[in-house]
């Protein structure tokens, strides 16, 4: 099955059949865990993953937020070991979750997947439509409020993936979500980076709610050692429609340029998103 996703445990390894979970783990009852993912590429100068010590370090933020232990080496090893078991040629994603363990305790779990990229997934980087969707809360809801997990990457994607339904409920791909106040936040599995003129931008983390994007953070850094300008900073959604361009950015889709917001086409400049890819792919 050439499809078919690598499975393994940490410390059991790679499995094939065996159970990975066990029913009461609190992952699964609750949401109480975070994950990581990013892109793995095997070509014929062998296999790449982009941006795993970011990554990493992203992963043992989120542990820390939610209190929960992370055995640094035996997450390295069993990675490593899944890395090097992977061999099928193209691009998929490499996603690894922790969870707090079971009801009854006995320490975290740990789980790690490769799968191929989805079709859908490639097709979003020759534009998407996107709609605009209330977050429900105004861009400082998090100041001062770490209960609240802001840009932590939990488990809990149930608003996330609903976010998704509900795009494709309005005819479009994806969401651009807005706070209360008319801020720009982010995209429900992506960052939003626009343009205007030679210089590009995108919502700051603090306070915001908003995940710190490992690929956006890359491309960025990219773009100012070529000497573009970057914002970071409160955007009025209302903005976007006047841009030269609006992308959405991520580990799985890299840079998506959106098309339409609402049914209202946007400026798109090509040049410019293959130049975003190439600074999201910056080693």
């Amino acid at each position: 099955m050439p499809d078919a996703p690598l499975v393994a445990v940490l410390g059991h390894g790679i499995c094939s059949d065996e159970p990975v979970l066990h029913a009461d783990d609190l992952g699964l009852t609750r949401g109480d865990g975070c994950f990581e993912a990013t892109r793995i590429q095997v070509d014929g100068a062998g296999t790449h993953v982009d941006h795993l010590e970011a990554h990493l370090a992203r992963f043992r933020r989120s542990a820390a937020s939610l209190e929960i232990d992370v055995d640094d080496a035996a997450w390295r090893a069993l990675l490593d070991e899944v890395i090097a078991a992977w061999q099928q040629p193209g691009e998929a994603i490499l996603r690894w979750m922790l969870t707090r363990g079971r009801e009854r305790g006995g320490g975290p779990s740990g789980v790690v997947t490769v799968t191929p990229l989805d079709e859908r997934t490639l097709r979003a980087r020759d534009g998407i439509a996107v709609v605009l969707l209330d977050r429900g809360h105004p861009a400082d809801a998090f100041v001062e409020r770490p209960w609240l997990l802001g840009g932590v990457k939990t488990l809990s994607y149930a608003v996330n993936v609903a976010a998704g339904r509900e795009a494709a409920r309005r005819g479009a791909d994806d969401a651009i979500f807005v706070s209360t106040d008319g801020v720009v936040l982010e995209a429900p599995r992506a960052a939003v980076v626009w343009r205007f003129g030679e210089r590009l931008g995108t919502t700051p983390t603090d306070g915001t709610g908003v995940l710190a994007s490992i690929t956006c953070d890359v491309a960025l850094a990219a773009a100012r050692s070529d000497g573009v300008g970057v914002d970071v900073e409160l955007r009025p959604v209302d903005d976007l429609f006047g841009s030269d361009g609006v992308w959405l950015v991520s580990s799985g889709r890299l840079v998506a340029p959106v098309t339409t917001i609402d049914g209202r086409s946007i400026a798109t400049d090509d040049a410019w998103t293959d130049r975003m890819r190439s600074f999201t792919t910056r080693r």
